[in-house]
């Protein structure tokens, strides 16, 4: 939740950062009247002023020009931010290779507890004890089984994280075809008001209100898109590499215990667990 929050936060900061680059003064005539002692003639006429919008005013023009188009955007926006904070919280060294399952397996190791080890593996659904889960329950048909079995397990779990992190994809690819939808929508008012114009003295106003929501939207959609296409690299390589690690501590791990019930137990009372489980243990 505190990922969230402070990905919400980076969001309304880009986009604090956006409205500040857009300048749209309006001129205010000085409402002052000349001197009356002054001859009408040599009255100078007075300067336009500048009136700066507010940061309120600014959020009201957005929203104002933005429309339904924006709305989706924004919507698409939250989802974006959602799903990165679930990622960020999700994909981490701890959660795909436990400390603490790994420091119990190699106490059962330490022990030739392989039925513990394997149980210890059994109540855990991180990728290093799926991978080792399915190692240990192919041994018995060999060490190279066990390896082909860890493979395709490996292999689904990064199916599943590429699933997961697809839609960053999708919404790199989404966000420009909205603002270009945008964009067309704004060319088409502003090429209607300038038909609309014929014999009449043209709204320079109301053409550049409709180019202002065309090139607003394609930014607000350049900016969805741009962090969707980045993180969603970031991720899969994270994926990658997250994923490599656990195998080979998975590898290792099995390998050790294929060796070990290759070898004689120094006890008779460690005899019966040295002998790898079964599947159905």
């Amino acid at each position: 939740m505190q990922r969230w929050l402070v990905w919400c936060g980076f969001l309304l900061a880009c986009l604090w950062v956006g409205q500040n680059s857009w300048t749209t003064p309006a001129l205010a005539q000085d409402a002052a009247p000349a001197p009356a002692a002054a001859p009408a003639a040599a009255a100078a006429p007075a300067a336009p002023t500048v009136k700066e919008e507010t940061i309120g005013e600014k959020i009201m023009w957005i929203v104002k020009m933005s429309g339904m188009i924006g709305a989706v955007i924004l919507a698409l926006s939250i989802y974006f931010v959602a799903t990165c904070g679930r990622l960020f919280t999700e994909y981490r060294v701890e959660k795909t290779v436990p400390p603490a399952i790994t420091d119990q397996c190699n106490a059962a190791l330490e022990k030739r507890d392989l039925k513990g080890l394997y149980a210890v593996v059994k109540g855990d659904e991180s990728e290093f004890s799926r991978i080792v889960r399915a190692g240990i329950s192919e041994l018995p048909a060999g060490l190279p089984e066990a390896r082909a079995a860890m493979e395709r397990t490996a292999d689904v779990i990064h199916s599943e994280g590429e699933r997961k992190i697809s839609m960053l994809a999708v919404l790199g690819s989404l966000g420009p075809l909205i603002g270009l939808l945008g964009t067309l929508k704004g060319m088409i008012g502003a090429f209607g008001e300038i038909a609309k114009s014929e014999g009449t003295q043209l709204k320079a106003s109301a053409v550049a209100g409709e180019i202002s929501h065309a090139l607003l939207l394609t930014f607000e959609g350049v900016m969805l898109s741009v962090p969707a296409i980045f993180l969603h690299a970031v991720f899969r390589n994270k994926i990658t590499a997250l994923q490599d690690h656990a195998a080979g501590l998975a590898d290792e791990l099995v390998s050790k215990v294929a060796g070990m019930a290759k070898r004689p137990a120094s006890a008779p009372a460690s005899t019966t667990s040295a002998a790898p489980p079964s599947p159905s243990a």
